[in-house]
This record gives C-alpha cells, structure tokens and sequence, in this order.
C-alpha cells in the first residue's frame, strides 16, 4: 500500500474505527462499567453463556484492552473463579493478546494520527523513543512486567515502532503473565473460600501496583536511562 494510501485510509478509517468501537460503549458505559467492576455480575452473565463461555470470555478479555478505559483486573480474577487456576490463566493470557494484538495492528495499520486521537502526542512520542532505543526488547519487557505502569497504551504505541509483531506479542505476553497467573489463582482462592491464600497474594498485588504506580516516573526514568535512548534529559512520564 502506497504511503498516499495509507494516509486516506488512517484519514478517514480511524474516525470511522473510534465511532465503531467507542460510540457503543459511550451509550452502554453504565451496563458495561457495572459488568467489568463488579466480579460477581461478570461471573453471572458469562456463566450464562454456557458452552460459549469460554469464548466470552476470552472476548471480554480482549475487548478491555482493545478499549483501554475498560477495567482489567477483575475480568482476570473471575476467570481464575469460573474455569480455575489455569483455564482461568490460559482463556485470559489468550484474550488480552488477541486484543493487545488488535491494538498492535489497528496502530500500524491506522498510523500516527488515530494513536494520536487516542493519547496525547507528548507521550506517545517519548515512549517511541525507548521502543527504539538499543535495549527497546527489554525496556518494553520491564514496562509491562511492572506494576502500577499503564499497558494497554504500549501496545498501541509498539505499533507504530519497528518492533515485528513476533517480539511484540512474546514479550507482551511474558510481561504480563505474572499478573495474569496472580489473579487467576485470587480468583480461584475465592471460589474456594481460601480466603487466606485471597488476602496474601491479593494484599502483596495491591502492594505492588501502589509502589509501581506512586514510583513509575522515577522507574520510567531508570528505564530510560538505562535503555541508551536520549531522552534521559526529558524523561518519559506515564498518566
């Protein structure tokens, strides 16, 4: 496809793309606020699906990091409660890559102007930079295997990167896979009244997202210096 062509097309695609996706959840956002914040109606109303479940599942999954306002965490959790600990890890980790790989790919396909109708231009260019440094693999490893580090805007921005799809979805998966494991065995633990188990692994997750979440622009920064890339003079810094 010609460069003239790929401009029409992010020109008049994406508009169409966000109203296609967001004018949806804009009309229903209570339903679907309520369903992806409260585990026992999510539970309820995939349970109700009954062969498909699984296939629901996995869609909601992908549909919270496709629109990245969504909730991730207790879509996780209940899928550690409905199909236990490793269905649970196995429906989610294959959800939220088929939607990071979406994203990825509506990102390259779309170009610079539908990322930037989705985040401000500031920070997606200053997360390029790292994604092209000479340790872009790790650097983008470290930014999904920490807590509290928003994700979903990494794999959009990856697709504007020279990162091939092949390295993106390995190290997207592996970076979030601790994560994933994490919930799924909280969500189990609660199904089956576990509630030790729920308050330990829950009690150290909350930990950790607060300590990434309140450090995350002095570990961007770490990240950047440590990457080699120049913007260790103007850091990146995350919402």
């Amino acid at each position: 496809m010609t460069p003239r062509k790929n401009r029409l097309l992010a020109l008049i695609g994406f508009p169409l793309l966000l109203a296609a996706i967001f004018v949806p959840v804009a009309i229903f956002w209570r339903d679907i606020w309520r369903l992806f914040t409260s585990g026992e109606e999510l539970r309820a109303w995939v349970a109700s699906q009954g062969a498909a479940a699984p296939l629901v599942f996995i869609a909601v999954q992908a549909l919270q990091v496709i629109v990245f306002v969504i909730p991730g965490e207790v879509p996780q959790i209940a899928g550690g409660w409905l199909f236990g600990t490793w269905l649970g890890v196995l429906y989610s980790a294959f959800g939220i890559l088929l939607g990071s790989s979406v994203s990825f790919f509506l990102a390259r396909l779309l170009g610079v102007p539908f990322v930037h109708a989705l985040f401000p231009k500031k920070q997606v260019s200053k997360i390029e930079k790292l994604l092209v440094s000479p340790r872009s693999a790790i650097v983008f490893f470290l930014l999904f295997v920490i807590p509290g580090i928003p994700k979903d805007i990494l794999c959009y921005v990856a697709g504007l990167s020279p990162m091939r799809f092949v390295f993106f979805a390995g190290l997207s998966f592996l970076g979030r896979l601790p994560g994933i494991v994490g919930s799924a065995v909280i969500g189990n633990a609660a199904a089956g009244e576990r509630w030790l188990l729920v308050g330990i692994i829950g009690g150290a997750a909350v930990i950790l997202f607060v300590i990434g979440f309140l450090l995350r622009d002095p570990i961007v920064k770490f990240i950047a210096r440590f990457s080699g890339s120049r913007t260790e003079k103007n850091p990146p810094t995350l919402p």
